[in-house]
């Protein structure tokens, strides 16, 4: 998974603090907000209790409605970056329509408060919401003291206003740190991303450099000696030749180089991918270098490792995946295995060309379905174990006494 995907990820599931941006997330902001209305029920309770008159009930019932409408208006409306002047009117609204049905109808319907507490803490900034939050549960105290509410109710009703604001600013807070690390996080790559070019921008300068100065140089020479001094003309061009040779040579290495991915790198960039995609993975404390392992297979491996780890992301359905680096016999083998259900056709263009790169470093690919399920890729290449004999082959070359 690259940087441009994460955030797709991750905003498939709903934000505290945030509007939600696609159907999914506004019915998981729906059942959250439905679950907490439960709260509601001792207001409902009293209203059908019979206790009030037809004009305190009407009362009570287009209050209930206009207090829910707001609030949902508020979890599910538009949300600016700041905190704006009609969200805070609302707010104000809220927090007197509360006071006023507690006022008429009684101490049940404090219970509207500890809304009014929540929606400050996700709203106001922390600075204001911790001020805020403390002086709605303050108002909460006083209410149930004037409708004569004992110690557990005067409880019941604190704790939940004072915790659930504080709650909420600390989530919020979290939310929007996540936010920032995210951005941090892709600020950086792409900043990693700009020093590699100039890295291999410097490289290409200082090997190239020299190497087309002397051609050019060699060129003007070569064209001057040719009317008088053929042979020696040739021999200027042979040597052009060698250079440009040379280096062509230096400038595979280079970009070879610069497109060969290494093992460490994608075993880091695989945890962070399985992490983001919300997905159990045990890849430990492996480590990619190997003593006996050279660039080529090992880059071999990477690829491996990069195309199994995006295929578990985007296609598996996985919610666990393990990736084990071992030894065997004298192979180095990748495995790496997921819980998912698999590919729903034939290897396509990732796994060929897969197999292909480890073909041209002497390695293998197998892939195919997990023996406890789900979908398992192996891939092994071989290692550069140095031979046994050449300790024996320079005692044999050293002279006799």
């Amino acid at each position: 998974m690259n940087e441009r995907e994460q955030p797709a990820a991750i905003g498939a599931y709903a934000t505290v603090g945030r509007a939600p941006e696609d159907r999914r997330q506004v019915v998981a902001k729906v059942c959250w907000t439905l679950l907490y209305m439960s709260y509601l029920y001792y207001a409902v309770d009293d209203l059908t209790s019979g206790r009030h008159t037809a004009v305190a009930t009407g009362f009570g019932w287009a209050g209930m409605i206009t207090f829910v409408s707001t609030y949902f208006f508020l979890v599910l409306g538009p949300r600016p970056e700041r905190l704006a002047s009609w969200q805070v009117g609302i707010l104000a609204g809220q927090y007197c329509l509360a006071l006023a049905l507690t006022l008429t109808l009684g101490g049940a319907w404090t219970v509207l408060l500890v809304y009014v507490s929540i929606s400050s803490g996700v709203l106001f900034p922390p600075r204001w919401g911790l001020r805020v939050v403390p002086f709605i549960a303050v108002t909460v105290c006083v209410l149930g003291l004037l409708n004569g509410a004992g110690t557990a109710e005067m409880l019941l009703l604190v704790l939940p206003t004072l915790l659930g604001g504080v709650a909420m600013i600390a989530v919020v807070q979290m939310g929007r740190t996540m936010r920032e690390l995210r951005e941090a996080r892709a600020t950086v790559a792409h900043l990693a991303a700009n020093e590699e070019r100039l890295r291999l921008a410097r490289d290409l300068h200082d090997l190239l450099g020299h190497s087309l100065s002397l051609i050019t140089l060699k060129s003007e020479l070569a064209g001057r000696m040719l009317p008088d001094r053929p042979e020696q003309a040739a021999q200027q061009v042979a040597d052009i030749e060698r250079v440009s040779r040379q280096a062509l040579v230096d400038v595979r290495e280079a970009v070879s180089g610069f497109r060969r991915p290494t093992l460490d790198a994608e075993l880091a960039g695989a945890r962070t991918a399985l992490a983001a995609a919300g997905i159990a993975a045990d890849v430990g404390q492996i480590a990619g270098g190997h003593p006996d392992l050279a660039p080529d297979p090992e880059g071999a491996l990477a690829w491996a490792l990069r195309e199994a780890v995006t295929n578990v992301v985007r296609h598996s359905g996985a919610t666990r995946c393990d990736v084990a680096l071992e030894e065997s016999g004298d192979e180095l083998c990748l495995t790496v295995t997921d819980d998912g259900h698999g590919p729903s056709r034939p290897h396509g263009n990732g796994l060929t060309g897969l197999t292909e790169r480890l073909a041209l470093a002497d390695g293998r690919l197998e892939a195919g379905p997990a023996p406890r399920g789900g979908f398992r890729l192996r891939a092994c290449v071989p290692l550069a174990r140095p031979t046994a004999t050449a300790p024996a082959a320079e005692e044999s070359a050293e002279p006799r006494a």
